[in-house]
């Protein structure tokens, strides 16, 4: 795993703003930092800013476990291209089937709440089960997933930071929405950034050509190629896209307005 704003990576950024790229991102823990209070999450303006300018010069997408309307509205002005919610799943096919199983598993799962930490989130076509304000969070953890695994619904946990998510069995994931975008733009080169474990449907996708996959935070266990160290950082890889994408020289840092270049130690 290579840091993406080393010196080193500025031909992968080259070759990304000079390709047919399409440029995807998770929100939470991407786009947005992760907050206490996940209704609260938004971009820093600065980012708002940038990506709004990015999506002018590439083909955006934004892929989150939010519901697509939630997501949408959370990014501002930006003439985003697509918005794929619940893990890949929205928009798609027969979701009424996917919705009528959610109601079962909020059902099922209603008891967890009694739980001290934890919330349940009902996002229509999938359930989001939080537990940030638990106490012992690896206990509640298991309790959670063993809940999850005796639901009659067929469901498939996806786990997540401080969260796990409960999706229909057979519901695409994150990989496969991106797999059906990079079809629709006929994009030769896919960069996209995440940061959780559900990110990792994408960064493990072997259908997608040309992928340059990017971890918001190091991690040996991860299979991206690429890494941020903070999320933070995401303004200076918005800053470099637009920069490169319109030509301007690769020896120098971008103007001030659009924040600092690559590590240059």
């Amino acid at each position: 795993m290579k840091h993406l704003l080393a010196p080193r990576a500025l031909h992968v950024l080259e070759r990304l703003a000079w390709s047919r790229t399409l440029l995807a991102f998770d929100f939470d823990g991407t786009l947005a930092p992760i907050v206490a209070r996940r209704e609260r999450a938004t971009m820093r303006a600065s980012t708002a800013r940038l990506f709004e300018a990015l999506c002018t010069r590439y083909p955006c997408a934004v892929l989150s476990g939010r519901h697509s309307l939630d997501v949408r509205a959370r990014l501002g002005d930006s003439k985003v291209r697509f918005v794929v919610g619940n893990h890949g799943l929205e928009p798609g096919k027969k979701l009424s089937g996917h919705w009528r199983g959610m109601r079962e598993v909020m059902h099922e799962l209603a008891p967890l709440e009694a739980i001290d930490g934890v919330e349940l989130e009902d996002k229509g076509y999938s359930v989001s089960v939080h537990f940030r304000r638990a106490r012992s969070k690896t206990r509640v953890r298991r309790r959670i997933v063993a809940a999850i695994e005796a639901l009659a619904w067929p469901c498939r946990p996806v786990l997540g930071k401080d969260v796990v998510n409960v999706v229909s069995a057979k519901a695409p994931h994150k990989g496969d929405a991106l797999r059906l975008l990079q079809r629709r733009t006929g994009a030769e080169t896919v960069l996209y950034v995440g940061d959780d474990v559900t990110d990792e449907d994408v960064f493990r996708a072997r259908t997608l050509k040309r992928l340059v996959s990017v971890r918001v935070g190091r991690s040996s266990a991860s299979d991206a190629s690429y890494f941020l160290s903070k999320q933070e950082e995401i303004d200076r890889l918005l800053a470099w896209l637009l920069v490169l994408r319109e030509n301007q020289p690769t020896d120098v840092d971008p103007p001030d307005s659009l924040g600092a270049g690559p590590d240059r130690a």
